[in-house]
């Protein structure tokens, strides 16, 4: 159904577009599951909710999502998306920073152990 880039334990996500400065990409969370509990050292997000219910974790605060909502994720903000409906959340992600690799990634915590 999806052209997934990487499947993950949560979904998938695609790669739409990489730079030198940014990259994009459109990521699925099946329904009940969310993303771990991360922060990045060298690059901020934002995030278009495109369809799809959830919740979207900032720094510990709680925010109901639905489609044509926007979160911003400053460098080093805690974060995590959340799928509480019952249809994927689809949603797209642009990256700015100063490199982009998922290595940059450090899970605070994660349903799946891969911390």
């Amino acid at each position: 159904m999806y052209n997934f880039t990487e499947e993950r334990p949560w979904g998938g996500f695609e790669n739409l577009l990489e730079a030198d400065t940014h990259k994009v990409k459109r990521l699925v969370v099946k329904p009940g599951q969310r993303l771990s509990y991360q922060l990045h050292h060298k690059r901020q997000e934002h995030w278009f909710i495109v369809s799809g219910t959830g919740i979207a974790i900032i720094d510990d605060e709680e925010k109901k999502i639905k489609p044509g909502d926007s979160i911003d994720v400053a460098i080093e903000q805690k974060h995590r998306i959340a799928n509480t409906g019952d249809e994927d959340l689809i949603f797209i992600e642009v990256q700015i920073g100063t490199y982009f690799g998922e290595d940059d990634i450090e899970r605070l915590s994660d349903d799946y152990q891969r911390v």
